[in-house]
């Protein structure tokens, strides 16, 4: 099994070069996908010549005053799309705080009271989260950044295609973008393919009668999101707003930190699923 990797938000990396910051993150992820927790059993070893990564986020990079972990960073249009986010939370406090005028960080503070996260770190992700995803899709970084990933493709020819986070949308693209491109399997984590009015109705190519398709270089594509994902949201709706995706129910992928990929990566239903096409 050859398997690329695409990664989501907060990977950006102070190597010498691209192709060294894809090293480092292909041998966090072969890691990952080999680890067994106490209680499992052995199981497959993922080499560093099984397991690459397309790396990006260096084209999402945008200098300014304020760290990129800093809620004052974002501007318009990365903070429409967090209100938008916080609309489809289907949390009341989020909701009314997002659509009014309120400050962002009470809007946030909400959320995280309500889902019993910490408020700092909450701030810090959303900020990250938002505004790459911003960067991503606008401006010329799209392009940029799907041109890298399917060079990658070109390269490594995987058989199977594990995107986290916003690699799921980047992945999505391209995949689209090179129908020549054959995958086996596409396994999306975490994925924010289905959110309404931020990142659903600006796919490329955009959604037919509100339902978007498999690229069709793909034979499969399955879907994991924990319950508990924010960034995974409204539940199951990539299954919803997608025709031929699989998504198992009762996916808990960690009990606090949903969201991060090495917890998806060690999971026992990804572990399940890439034996199944081993």
């Amino acid at each position: 099994m050859r398997i690329l990797g695409i990664h989501g938000v907060g990977n950006f990396r102070a190597a010498p070069s691209p192709d060294q910051a894809a090293a480092q993150l292909a041998d966090i992820w072969a890691s990952a996908l080999s680890h067994s927790g106490p209680h499992e059993p052995r199981h497959a070893h993922y080499s560093r010549e099984e397991v690459a990564v397309a790396y990006y986020a260096d084209l999402l990079r945008r200098e300014g005053s304020q760290g990129p972990g800093n809620l004052d960073s974002l501007d318009d249009f990365e903070r429409d799309l967090v209100a938008l986010w916080l609309d489809a939370s289907g949390l009341p406090e989020a909701t009314a705080a997002g659509r009014a005028t309120a400050p962002l960080r009470q809007a946030l503070a909400g959320l995280a009271k309500t889902r019993g996260l910490g408020q700092p770190a909450t701030e810090w992700f959303v900020a990250i989260c938002f505004r790459e995803v911003g960067a991503y899709l606008r401006g010329p970084a799209r392009e940029q950044v799907r041109s890298r990933v399917a060079e990658a493709l070109v390269v490594h020819r995987p058989t199977t295609v594990i995107a986290h986070s916003l690699g799921s949308i980047v992945a999505y693209e391209t995949l689209w973008e090179h129908p020549e491109l054959s995958v086996e399997l596409l396994v999306t984590l975490g994925s924010p393919l289905a959110l309404p009015h931020a990142v659903f109705p600006r796919l490329q190519p955009a959604p037919v009668d509100e339902k978007g398709q498999r690229p069709p270089g793909v034979a499969c594509w399955v879907n994991l999101a924990d319950p508990g994902d924010l960034v995974a949201i409204p539940p199951r709706g990539v299954q919803r707003c997608f025709k031929d995706v699989q998504e198992p129910r009762n996916q808990p992928i960690h009990a606090f930190d949903f969201h991060r990929a090495v917890n998806y990566l060690a999971s026992s239903q990804l572990r399940t699923l890439l034996q199944k096409y081993a």
